[in-house]
């Protein structure tokens, strides 16, 4: 059977610092590698159409001043169009900004309050105090269980609803706010994280269980892809994960 996923990048003229594109790329090459078709499509701001023909939406990370810009166009029926694919269960990968924009708000350190899409409850307020650096997380079982490393760079707290899980628990670093030791959101097929860098091509095992999870939301059953020879990505994994650990870098 012919299996084929469509992916629309949401945003990418003005969400795609840390060149979190990579994490289309590297969705792509992991899809063909194994023959599965995909399309790619962006959405930029003012593009119109029908979001609920696509499997998996990409949202990359922008600067404060960026989401605002993406406010309006949101209003403009994108915004309710989004929300209603969370509650559809179509998948959804959002790096920084673009997890930011996933919860209720984003209220700046000075108290400026930015209302976001509320999809998913949850949400984040500036700090005077940047949390940046190389960190590793360990996945949730729902998510796969793996560990995944990166590089997170931000001022905004986020704070989990009682009723939404993490991503992942933090094993070394900030994740979502310093303090509860929570890294970004799973909630239905949404996985956001703070996690720049691109995350994927880093964490072949968790990009995996994406393209299942988008996959399995498609077709109606199980998918498990075949594995790939991912020698080299998880020496580098193995290797800037032990360095997190043990402190060497930062």
């Amino acid at each position: 059977m012919d299996r084929e996923l469509k992916i629309c990048h949401l945003y990418p003229e003005v969400l795609n610092l840390y060149g979190d594109r990579g994490n289309i790329i590297c969705m792509k090459s992991r899809l063909e590698r194994r023959g599965i078709s995909c399309r790619v499509d962006q959405m930029r701001l003012g593009q119109k159409a029908d979001l609920a023909s696509y499997d998996l939406f990409f949202i990359g990370g922008g600067q404060d001043f960026e989401q605002e810009v993406l406010l309006e166009d949101l209003r403009s029926g994108k915004g309710a169009e989004i929300v209603s694919a969370v509650e559809d269960g179509k998948t959804f990968l959002c790096i920084c900004g673009g997890y930011q924009m996933m919860g209720h708000y984003y209220e700046t350190h000075d108290g400026v309050r930015c209302e976001f899409l509320g999809a998913v409850d949850f949400a984040t307020v500036g700090g005077d105090v940047r949390m940046i650096g190389n960190y590793a997380f360990q996945l949730g079982e729902e998510s796969g269980g793996s560990t995944v490393v990166g590089f997170e760079n931000h001022s905004g707290r986020t704070r989990l609803g009682s009723g939404v899980k993490p991503l992942g628990t933090v094993l070394k670093g900030y994740g979502n706010n310093g303090e509860d030791k929570t890294e970004g959101v799973r909630y239905k097929n949404v996985f956001g994280s703070y996690s720049h860098g691109p995350i994927l091509p880093k964490n072949p095992q968790l990009c995996d269980h994406i393209l299942e999870t988008a996959l399995e939301r498609k077709y109606g059953r199980k998918i498990e892809l075949e594995p790939l020879d991912d020698r080299f990505e998880m020496l580098a994994h193995d290797s800037v994960l032990d360095k997190i650990m043990k402190g060497e870098i930062n």
